[in-house]
């Protein structure tokens, strides 16, 4: 039988970056927008407090960018402060890149395992799916959703107990599956 585990976000992830006040490496950002028009054109932000010291950073979503080009709903958003549209922001790798930013998302998410009882099946079957784009190392998912230390999942896939098609080490971000045979 094959269980659907879920990795859900629970917060925006912190945003990794010096601040160049306190030196802090971490900035929250709570979904506020700043816009900004010039004319026709347009500049949009998206705006973080610093973790140490409170210093507010700007984020560029768009600059110098004509109003009529911008995809439908998108100025709506911005000035509703939409925090979906933050989260989907710091999940885009090509935002974090060209403002120089990283994401990070420890204790921003949780692992839904759902109320299976697995006590006693020799084969566990497993599919992980991501509601957002999360990296996380598979060992830490499978030690968390199994209840076991990452030594002993370790342990596990070394031994051919545990096997996947993808490779798991490193970090995922996408939906995977798995099985476990004891």
């Amino acid at each position: 039988m094959l269980e659907n585990w879920v990795v859900l976000p629970t917060r925006l992830p912190l945003i990794v970056r010096r601040c160049h006040l306190c030196a802090a490496e971490r900035f929250r950002a709570d979904g506020k927008f700043r816009v900004n028009a010039n004319h026709k054109l347009l500049d949009a932000w998206l705006l973080a407090l610093c973790t140490g010291c409170g210093d507010t950073v700007k984020l560029t979503v768009v600059e110098r960018t004509n109003v009529r080009s911008l995809r439908p709903g998108l100025l709506e958003r911005l000035h509703d402060n939409d925090p979906g549209l933050a989260a989907e922001l710091l999940q885009d790798p090509g935002f974090r890149h060209r403002n120089h930013v990283a994401a990070d998302w420890d204790g921003a998410w949780r692992l839904d395992t759902g109320d299976a009882d697995r006590a006693d099946r020799e084969v566990l079957d497993v599919s992980v799916h991501f509601a957002a784009r999360i990296p996380v190392r598979p060992v830490r998912l499978i030690a968390e959703g199994l209840g076991l230390s990452r030594t002993e999942v370790k342990r596990l896939i070394e031994g051919g107990e545990l096997f996947s098609a993808v490779r798991l080490s490193g970090s995922l971000s996408g939906d995977f599956a798995f099985t476990l045979k004891r």
